[in-house]
């Protein structure tokens, strides 16, 4: 990450393209009504339309490059915090689902991490401490739902 325009431009990209993974999730969920993990999807495309929202704010008033599909540097085929596509699953249990949103939020607290380790520029350093504790939060979440879970006790609401 060279700029902090790249690092705006990926953080829009890797948050857009949660929202929309998890709003289609949630969808393939309440298609097949489960709706308390549709509930824990669509809570979780809330989560990064607030990141994104964030993300496009503190790039309103720069010169984001336009980059090609193939042009974003991810750790792996998608960007991290993209849940994996076997979650529309209708027959996915509350457990499963915790599990893959887990995976999800906790590979873009990582991606975010090894940004703010890595860069020696200090205004994306700032950006990426503040996506990394966000991401955090997220983590904690999920976990704090996990609890809930193997306790027999229903998902905690985001107020």
């Amino acid at each position: 990450m060279l700029t902090v325009e790249e690092f705006l431009v990926h953080a829009i990209r890797l948050e857009r393209e949660a929202a929309d993974r998890f709003d289609h999730l949630a969808d393939a969920m309440e298609n097949c009504s489960n709706r308390e993990v549709a509930r824990l999807f669509r809570q979780l495309a809330d989560y990064s339309r607030l990141h994104l929202a964030s993300a496009r704010e503190r790039g309103g008033f720069r010169d984001l490059p336009d980059l090609k599909h193939d042009e974003f540097q991810w750790p792996g085929p998608e960007s991290p915090e993209t849940a994996a596509i076997w979650a529309a699953d209708p027959f996915i249990g509350r457990e499963e689902a915790l599990e893959i949103a887990l995976q999800a939020e906790t590979a873009s607290y990582d991606y975010y991490k090894t940004i703010l380790e890595t860069t020696d520029d200090p205004e994306i350093r700032a950006f990426a401490k503040e996506f990394t504790e966000e991401e955090s939060e997220h983590v904690a979440e999920l976990q704090k739902w996990i609890r809930a879970h193997a306790a027999g006790l229903p998902l905690p609401v985001i107020g």
